[in-house]
């Protein structure tokens, strides 16, 4: 499905209120669903030009994706990253994964935003975007713990998260 036909659809829907059933269609549409995913909830949207997404559940069990009511009055490509972003957290909290570091799950999750490992089928994102989750990436990576395993575990990551905002920022 092309763009145009793609933000056809989320308008009618958006028209109707059917913003979870949007979601969903987005879900469908990109190949993001998982066995793990219990579907999407509406959290308070926290500003009119801020969105925040999140992936609730305990960890190892089903995890529900709480969107804002405002979900599709961002970019497309914002909106279908970030929530490329909490399916990953899905499949993150499931049985067979169970990431128990939040910090090394929010790296992977700014990680993928970055380079679309997971999720290749997702739109890479504007050099802003890039250089905004980037950083998030950096701080996660941070809070991993000086010289730890973890950092250690992904410090070639590290090295091509910087390579990408050193290329941005020139």
């Amino acid at each position: 499905m092309n763009y145009e036909q793609l933000q056809f659809n989320l308008n009618a829907y958006k028209e109707t209120g059917e913003i979870l059933d949007a979601a969903r269609f987005l879900i469908h549409e990109f190949d993001l669903d998982d066995d793990n995913f219990a579907g999407f909830g509406f959290r308070e949207e926290s500003e009119e030009k801020s969105i925040l997404l999140t992936a609730n559940g305990e960890i190892g069990e089903m995890q529900q994706v709480m969107i804002p009511r405002n979900l599709f009055d961002f970019d497309l490509t914002l909106v279908l990253n970030l929530l490329a972003h909490e399916m990953l957290h899905v499949r993150q909290k499931s049985p067979k994964m169970m990431i128990m570091d939040k910090n090394e799950r929010e790296w992977q999750a700014y990680y993928e935003m970055l380079f679309h490992n997971n999720f290749p089928q997702i739109p890479e994102l504007s050099n802003y975007y890039k250089n905004f989750f980037g950083e998030k990436a950096l701080v996660y990576y941070g809070r991993m713990g000086e010289g730890s395993e973890l950092q250690q575990k992904y410090e070639e990551q590290k090295k091509e998260v910087e390579s990408l905002l050193l290329s941005i920022k020139k």
